[in-house]
């Protein structure tokens, strides 16, 4: 797949802040836990765009996941109006899993990495 182009990439930031202001003002479920977008890839030609979220706990995924799909309508609705393309991107939710990979990775390093004292014993 190629890199988004420089129209996506705006189309991206602008579907981003666009459900942002909509999660906090339109959106009242129980079940959206603290909701982050970090990053929109619409398709080139704006009929689709894959929304990545995170959740402050892990227990708020699923039920957050089910949130955002179930104000699907209303949030392609503002999209559509906001964006005034040809087309309203369909859009899919799915969890960014890349705060996860980079905790796990700051763990490992950590873990074999010597503490911070032993380092500059080390140098002298």
């Amino acid at each position: 797949m190629s890199p988004p182009g420089n129209r996506q990439r705006r189309g991206g930031e602008l579907i981003k802040d666009i459900l942002a202001e909509a999660l906090i003002r339109d959106v009242s479920d129980p079940r959206l836990g603290f909701v982050t977008i970090t990053d929109v890839m619409p398709s080139p030609d704006f009929a689709a765009a894959t929304v990545y979220f995170t959740t402050l706990t892990k227990s708020q995924r699923e039920p957050s996941r089910r949130a955002l799909e179930s104000a699907r309508g209303l949030l392609q609705s503002r999209v559509g109006r906001a964006m005034r393309t040809r087309n309203t991107p369909h859009l899919e939710f799915v969890y960014d899993t890349q705060q996860d990979q980079a905790r796990r990775i700051s763990r490992l390093i950590d873990e074999v990495a010597p503490p911070a004292d032993d380092a500059g014993d080390a140098e002298e």
